[in-house]
């Protein structure tokens, strides 16, 4: 058992343990950041979670997402490739599988992957547009599902039309209180990911999400606008994107998201240095240099394409070799050194743990953390 297994063993046993071991984590990966920098050979794969697109079907047509039209239309993985995954995956100790999309609810499958998923010791959860959530969540429930993350896009009209889809947002809801009548925050724990645009950086959209996480009795993760995944587009007329002159409006917001950390710190799943971060990682986007932890990860598309990260580093495809023959290979851990040193389009994936692993970043952030907090 890996010390990190340990750890988090400890943490879910003793949940008052958790801040504690958290943060020896964070600091062990600032001290093998720093000590990478000198010699890369240091940094290899150590894979801790695997994102796997197991449907490019969907059921809206939001509008920075290409999934199901130019990004792998028609694409959807079948159940004994994802058992098999599912297999090299608790063979190797990964901790970790996200179900995802496409919308991942459409899949005939799903229940038996969780099941599959509990079954063998790997921790799933699920991202989801929850829009039919209320429908499957007694049976992913039953099979041992206990977290679900889902994309919010605004209140009311402004949901419909990013999703282009009118009537989703009340559906949306509709499925989240029936969902919540089923199972408590102690039973399901639902995480609401708020997307921050160029069309959301404002104190009313940040106040609309905190109101519906609440509602809820969910938590909420920022995610800032991408500017390189391949499957992600800026809108029309690059409306979703930022631009330079967004700066005063993305540090008010900034400012905001800091001060609702400090009344409610377990709302918000970022750290206040994370969060402090992201006004640059919104208006820098690739000109940001913080070192990339994709040597934790593993995404698979519905394809059967397995690469180290969202972006790029192919390394195979499931439909042609096994997950066990593609992990800890030489390639896999080219492809982690690489990530690290940025040889690649440098997007700001997992931008949150990037920052907190990296000591500049991380002295930088949290700075300007405290310095936000008392504008």
């Amino acid at each position: 058992m890996s010390i990190e297994t340990l750890a988090r063993t400890i943490a879910k046993q003793v949940p008052a343990t958790a801040p504690a071991l958290k943060a020896g984590y964070r600091a062990s990966e600032r001290m093998l950041s720093t000590l990478g920098g000198i010699w890369p050979n240091m940094i290899r794969a150590r894979t801790e979670k695997i994102t796997i697109a197991i449907t490019a079907h969907c059921n809206l047509r939001c509008q920075g997402c290409l999934y199901g039209r130019d990004f792998m239309p028609g694409a959807q993985l079948p159940y004994d490739v994802v058992e098999k995954l599912l297999e090299d995956a608790a063979a190797a100790k990964v901790p970790a599988v996200r179900l995802y999309g496409g919308e991942p609810l459409l899949h005939p499958d799903v229940v038996k992957m969780v099941e599959a998923s509990t079954r063998l010791g790997v921790g799933c959860y699920m991202t989801t547009n929850a829009l039919i959530l209320d429908k499957k969540i007694a049976a992913l429930h039953a099979a041992g599902l206990r977290k679900v993350t889902i994309g919010y896009y605004g209140e009311g009209g402004a949901f419909d039309e990013y999703v282009q889809r009118p009537g989703r947002f009340e559906r949306l809801v509709e499925s989240l209180q029936n969902t919540r009548a089923m199972f408590g925050p102690d039973e399901l724990d639902i995480q609401i990911n708020f997307l921050l645009s160029r069309r959301s950086a404002t104190i009313e959209a940040v106040e609309q999400v905190r109101a519906f996480a609440e509602r809820f009795q969910a938590k909420i993760h920022v995610d800032v606008v991408h500017y390189s995944l391949p499957y992600f587009q800026e809108g029309p007329e690059r409306e979703l994107q930022f631009r330079p002159e967004d700066k005063p409006a993305v540090d008010k917001v900034i400012g905001h998201l800091l001060r609702m950390k400090d009344a409610n710190p377990d709302l918000l799943t970022e750290s206040h240095v994370a969060l402090a971060a992201f006004a640059d990682w919104a208006l820098k986007q690739e000109e940001m240099r913080v070192p990339c932890d994709a040597r934790k990860l593993l995404w698979v598309g519905a394809d059967g394409s397995v690469m180290l990260c969202y972006v790029t580093f192919p390394l195979g495809n499931l439909h042609e070799k096994r997950l066990s023959e593609i992990l800890y290979t030489p390639e896999h851990h080219e492809a982690a050194r690489d990530a690290f040193q940025l040889n690649c389009p440098n997007c700001h994936c997992e931008a949150a743990s990037r920052v907190e692993k990296h000591g500049p970043s991380f002295r930088k952030y949290a700075a300007e953390a405290k310095a936000r907090r008392l504008d």
